[in-house]
């Protein structure tokens, strides 16, 4: 089944499969707690399309501002039937809002602002001000659509809604997604992996994210398949659960970053390798960048006894301005890994090498009906073979731009190379045997001495150096300093009653040895206090300027020798 918008594919499917079910809201333990058929979501979404069209022009933006539940879906598709620009949002904790809503809330502008009731009544006086004096719609308690109400046209090339990007480099911008872009994604997503109307799709991440939402709800119902969706809280306080939610719903693909597949490790070694048939899965998604090996080898071992299988396991790339997938893996492959030379990665040069280096995972091939390609940053030309540099697509999945930031989507959107336009990732890369191995974030690369270092090679230096911090998160960045730019740790200690001081030694002898640098200052903090996007990434440029700052609570002094640190 075609359609040329996700609105029009969920009308055939209410009138085609409308008993069917469409979406499974899964509970803290696993269990069944709410469902939605193709019938009720599209009746469900006529009656939010209804209340939007009293109230708000065409193209006008409503804040979607749910815990996680399916009302969000309801919301969301009444926004596209509307023709009313969907805005989602991180839910707030308790009646506390995130700043990166507000500052989302102000950008954007919200005509309407939709949740439900229980949330309206604790959180509407927190954003109320900032909101100014859109209506508050509570959809749960939305009376039906008036008989005979039709969902509006949507011209392909129009906005569907705005994706605010997680800002783990920068203030959150809102990418300006189309219908067609959704619809060219869907198609790629189903492609790469290797998706029917009988691949069930279950999934964690927040709905106000790109995988989650992209990834996890809106590809079910392009398939044609029930979508089987949970909390992240729910994972994220047993991750366990979620392996046994894919046992039991026989789950063709989920996934998550490098942090999900390393907490069910984690918590297997505590409380032991569940009684689970993960033989389903075939798709084990991560779209982490880059990928870690190491996460990959250690969560195909701990599960094989499951009936995982390691050729299951599936890196990927992607990002919000490119709607969400750019490459995958190949299904059934599993990964592909390459040993590289530190030095020469530092230099943006690819040698292979059978000895001490870096071990890449690969984040798959190009996918049909768009244009990859590593480019230079600094010449905007097209790299050689073993060549390094930035990532560059071209295709229908590019979105138009950033909502209102049209100096940033030039710079972004605008790059040219060959006579055609392309978008800068950000991201740096090379390409070995058509397989994309993503090498770093281009704004995080660490400069000392005129020696390129990427900061996440640091950091797993930092946590495999002493088990007070593994696998807590840690940020590595530069300086100013006396005799130019220094480098700096930030290192979050899990285990309390760890020796400062050996804790201290062990992280600055690793990091001499396996990098050849002294570390200008290291910071051992409390649990909590780096702060992450909603997609689990360590906010580097946040953590730097808070380091600035002096911000950061001191776990135990251990000779932090900050001596020759100057800030600007």
């Amino acid at each position: 089944m075609t359609a040329g918008s996700l609105p029009e594919l969920l009308q055939r499917r209410a009138a085609e499969q409308g008993a069917e079910p469409a979406y499974v809201f899964l509970g803290e333990r696993g269990e069944e707690v709410a469902s939605l058929s193709y019938g009720q979501l599209h009746h469900q979404a006529l009656a939010v399309a209804a209340e939007l069209a009293d109230r708000c022009r065409l193209g006008d933006r409503a804040l979607l501002l749910f815990p996680h539940c399916l009302d969000f879906v309801a919301a969301y598709f009444g926004c596209l039937y509307a023709q009313v620009v969907a805005v989602p949002v991180s839910p707030p904790r308790g009646t506390r809002v995130a700043d990166a809503t507000r500052a989302v809330v102000t950008d954007c502008e919200p005509a309407a602002v939709l949740t439900v009731a229980a949330l309206r009544e604790t959180i509407h006086a927190a954003l109320a001000r900032v909101c100014g004096g859109a209506p508050w719609i509570a959809v749960d308690r939305l009376p039906p659509a008036p008989p005979g109400l039709a969902p509006r046209p949507c011209p392909p090339d129009s906005l569907a809604f705005l994706q605010y990007t997680s800002g783990s480099t920068s203030d959150p911008k809102g990418v300006m997604v189309t219908h067609s872009n959704l619809v060219a994604n869907q198609e790629m997503i189903k492609h790469a992996f290797g998706h029917d109307e009988r691949s069930t799709v279950l999934g964690w991440a927040p709905f106000f994210h790109d995988q989650g939402l992209v990834g996890t709800v809106l590809q079910p119902l392009y398939l044609g398949t029930p979508g089987i969706l949970m909390a992240p809280m729910t994972f994220l306080r047993r991750p366990l659960v979620w392996l046994a939610a894919i046992a039991r719903h026989r789950a063709h693909t989920s996934g998550g970053p490098n942090f999900a597949f390393d907490a069910c490790v984690a918590r297997a070694a505590r409380d032991g390798v569940p009684d689970l048939d993960l033989s389903c899965w075939q798709v084990a998604y991560n779209g982490a960048e880059p990928v870690r090996p190491e996460t990959l080898r250690a969560f195909a071992a701990t599960f094989a006894p499951c009936g995982l299988r390691a050729e299951a396991l599936y890196p990927c790339y992607g990002l919000a301005e490119a709607t969400l997938l750019v490459t995958g893996s190949r299904k059934g492959r599993g990964p592909r890994t390459v040993r590289a030379d530190e030095a020469e990665l530092g230099r943006r040069r690819y040698r292979p090498t059978a000895g001490a280096g870096r071990t890449l995972a690969g984040s798959g091939l190009g996918l049909p009906g768009q244009d990859l390609r590593v480019v230079d940053p600094d010449t905007g030309r097209e790299c050689g073979v073993g060549q390094v540099g930035e990532i560059w697509v071209a295709g229908p999945h590019v979105t138009g731009g950033y909502w209102r930031r049209p100096v940033e989507t030039a710079a972004t959107f605008a790059a040219e190379l060959a006579g055609a336009r392309y978008l800068r990732t950000g991201d740096l890369g090379v390409l070995v045997d058509g397989e994309l191995y993503v090498v770093g974030r281009l704004k995080d690369v660490v400069i000392i001495r005129g020696r390129n270092y990427y900061p996440h090679d640091i950091e797993n230096t930092v946590q495999a150096a002493h088990p007070a911090v593994a696998l807590a998160p840690g940020a590595a960045f530069s300086v100013p300093a006396a005799a130019g730019e220094t480098l700096v740790v930030v290192q979050e200690v899990r285990q309390r009653t760890a020796d400062a001081v050996d804790v201290a030694a062990s992280i600055r002898a690793a990091v001499t040895r396996e990098h050849g640098l002294a570390l200008g200052d290291l910071v051992l903090t409390r649990p909590g206090r780096l702060q992450r996007t909603t997609s689990g990434k360590i906010r580097r440029a946040t953590a730097r300027q808070r380091y600035l700052g002096g911000g950061f609570d001191i776990w135990e002094d251990a000779g932090r020798g900050r001596r020759d640190c100057t800030e600007p």
